[in-house]
Order: C-alpha cells, then structure tokens, then sequence
C-alpha cells in the first residue's frame, strides 16, 4: 500500500503543474494573456452589448435580494448571466456594462472576472470540458480521461475545435474528488469514469443528446462505493434515551 502510494506520489510529482495553454488570439505570452486584453473583432472595448429583455428582469431580481446601496455584492450573479447570455465567456463589453449596471469602477469588475476560473474572457465551445487533475483525481487515473478526451475530439489541452463545438481545459479540483475521475461538460459533472464513459458521454453530446450527469456507476451523491457505513438504521423518535421521570 505504502509503495504503491509513494509511486503514484513520484508520478504526480514528475508531471508538469500546468499544462494549459491559455485560451486567446494574439501574439501576447502566456502570462500576459491572462490581463492583457488584445482588441479583436470579436472582444472590442466598443462592442455594443445589452442585457436581452428577459435577461434585464434577472439581472433586476438578483440586484432587488440585496440592500440599497449594496448591489455590488451582485457582481459574480451578474457577470455569469452575461456570460451565460454571451455563449460561455466574457467580452470586455460585458465586463464593463455590468460595471455600469452596477454603478462600479470597471475595475472592479476586470478584478472579480480575472480571479475567478469560472469566467472565460476568451470564446469557448458549445461544449466546454474541464477536466480535474489535482491530486486525488490523478491518483484514479484523471489522465485516462485526458487521453480519451483529446483522442475523440482530436483537440489538445487549451485548444478549441475549429467547428467552435469544443474546447478542452485542464482545471484544479472540482470538488467532486470521492468519485474521481470526473470532468465538468458545461454545467453538468460526470463521475466515477472509465474509458468508455469518457467516449459515450462525448458521442452522445455530439448526437444532440444529453448524457445523465453525476457518478457513472450510480453511487448516490458521495456515498461509499462500497455502500453506507453509517446512518444504516432508522432514526430514533423523540425522547430516546431521555430518562421516563424527565
């Protein structure tokens, strides 16, 4: 048991800590693709955008939950349903609309929108597939899902299909590590996966249909894999235990 960790450990060791390459036009490096915005025809400072009407009744929702004064505290809400309304990422017109929407420095905005992951600031796909390969998904073999990932939609790590119908990330943990390996497809997560699944849930996706989030060999939640270890019984009513003169 103790070798066989201390090998999995040399491997992850031995693998490099990022191997994404950043999404975005130019000719600007890695580093600097990740804050410097690059005028494209698609990604101007002077694009026009606008919430859609039915998108400006949520927006307004979402603003009304929180104090007068206080709807700064809508940024992340707001700049994912602009994302949303967007295709999957975030023009820099976007950013600064919801800026003005919220009556913020703009800055502001570029700060919450550059730190959080879930921000895309450059197109993706249609199908947008992150795959974990932080530790405890490398230990069940997250690299199988790579492997079987840039095998079927013929894209690297970092990369979009020239159809725009995929593009695939390498990302930190999801926070689903009990049912490693998984990858996140847009908002739906596929667990406990094997080769097979990998290839399935892809297939199906491009056929139109929608793959069955969740674990693939149909653990409920996180539960043990090997089935409940506690909580087997029946609660007890009120009063267990409590002494009969009480």
């Amino acid at each position: 048991m103790i070798s066989a960790l201390t090998r999995s450990v040399r491997v992850a060791l031995s693998r490099a800590l990022h191997t994404t390459n950043v999404v975005a036009g130019g000719n600007a490096g890695p580093h600097n693709r990740l804050f410097t915005h690059l005028e494209e025809d698609e990604n101007r400072a002077d694009m026009p955008w606008e919430w859609t009407e039915e998108n400006k009744k949520r927006a307004d929702a979402v603003i009304a939950q929180y104090p007068v004064g206080h709807q700064q505290a809508a940024t992340i809400p707001l700049l994912d349903l602009a994302q949303r309304q967007h295709g999957g990422w975030l023009p820099l017109a976007a950013m600064n609309y919801v800026a003005e929407y919220l009556d913020m420095a703009p800055m502001r905005v570029y700060e919450v929108a550059t730190f959080y992951t879930m921000f895309n600031r450059n197109p993706v796909g249609k199908y947008h597939v992150q795959i974990c390969t932080t530790t405890p998904c490398m230990l069940r073999d997250s690299d199988m899902v790579v492997r079987a990932c840039k095998e079927n939609l013929g894209i690297g790590l970092g990369e979009t299909s020239k159809d725009k119908m995929w593009t695939l990330m390498e990302v930190e943990c999801l926070g689903a590590c009990v049912n490693a390996p998984m990858m996140q497809i847009n908002d739906a997560y596929y667990e406990d996966l094997k080769e097979e699944d990998v290839h399935e849930i892809l297939n199906d996706l491009r056929e139109g249909k929608q793959p069955k989030p969740g674990s693939r060999i149909d653990r409920f939640a996180s539960e043990p894999i090997t089935g409940l270890t506690s909580l087997t019984s029946p609660p007890t009513g009120p009063g267990y235990g409590v002494r009969e003169d009480l």
